[in-house]
């Protein structure tokens, strides 16, 4: 199968000639790509209402020889293999060379903006109002990334104990993971951010918390991200890039997302916190005055 072709092609094409029931089991096909790629198909049957048969003859209806065909084909909506960072220089460095390359700036803009586009098309909204719910029901909510990711998870920490005094990242400057998972319980969450190559210790420690009972998120660019099948929630981006580097623009959003839709929850308690905090701030002189 051309790599060209996308289970949205697929599906378009085929549409007209389907039967309402297959044409039920076409959408749900279409608006859960990361179910589709993640779940099994009994999972798949529940969620939808519909018969894994139903399923299974819609793969035929679209060409494919199996179920499976089309599940891999909605893997590549969702996932990309990792390519080495040094391929990825390389890749980089013979394209600076050719001739009518648009400027740099104009492909990375470009790319981002088309993975917060694919973003907003892959993410269930329903699934991120349930993980916001819990993370706003949470105790405590620690976050954690590694390597590339630990920026990021440091800005998402940063602008929820702004408003929330229950927020804290493990593992951070030296500290122990090891106690911040150990003191986690169900009535915690876990946010884990990781991208190719996995950080090791990221994918222990959404194993680690799954196995206290918290409530874990996990944050990639991949169904293959081992971490997801300890997640309650998970939410695979889009993070192509020309650069050698994934692109974490897509991440930066949803982490902002997040972020907001918590403080929209979290009441005059969030007001009242963040103007001691801005208070506080003025008295440390921490912002500059002219």
């Amino acid at each position: 199968m051309p790599a060209a072709v996308s289970i949205e092609d697929k599906i378009a094409a085929e549409y007209g000639h389907l039967s309402a029931k297959l044409r039920d089991a076409a959408d749900f096909v279409a608006e859960h790509p990361l179910d589709v790629a993640t779940r099994s198909l009994r999972s798949i049957s529940a969620s939808s209402g519909l018969s894994p048969a139903t399923f299974s003859r819609l793969a035929r209806a679209l060409g494919f020889d199996s179920y499976e065909d089309l599940r891999e084909l909605s893997r590549r909506a969702v996932g990309r293999g990792f390519v080495p960072f040094s391929e990825k220089v390389q890749r980089l460095q013979d394209e600076a060379g050719q001739a009518r390359q648009p400027p740099f700036l104009v492909r990375q803009t470009s790319a981002c903006i088309a993975n917060l586009e694919a973003m907003t098309r892959l993410i269930d909204p329903a699934r991120l109002e349930a993980a916001v719910d819990r993370l706003h029901r949470a105790d405590n909510v620690v976050v954690y990334g590694a390597l590339g990711s630990t920026g990021l998870v440091e800005y998402m920490a940063y602008m929820g104990n702004y408003f929330a005094s229950n927020w804290s990242i493990a593992g951070r400057m030296g500290a122990s993971l090891a106690t911040a998972i150990s003191d986690l319980s169900p009535r915690d969450s876990l946010i884990v951010l990781t991208k190719p190559p996995f950080a090791r210790r990221s994918i222990l420690a959404a194993e680690m918390a799954a196995e206290r009972g918290a409530h874990v998120v996990v944050v990639t660019d991949t169904h293959a991200c081992p971490a997801l099948q300890h997640a309650e929630h998970g939410f695979i981006l889009p993070s192509d890039s020309p650069q050698f580097f994934s692109s974490y623009a897509a991440s930066l959003v949803l982490a902002e997302t997040i972020v907001g839709m918590l403080a929209a929850r979290a009441g005059p308690e969030a007001k009242a916190r963040i103007e001691a905090v801005e208070t506080r701030n003025h008295r440390l002189e921490e912002f500059w005055s002219a």
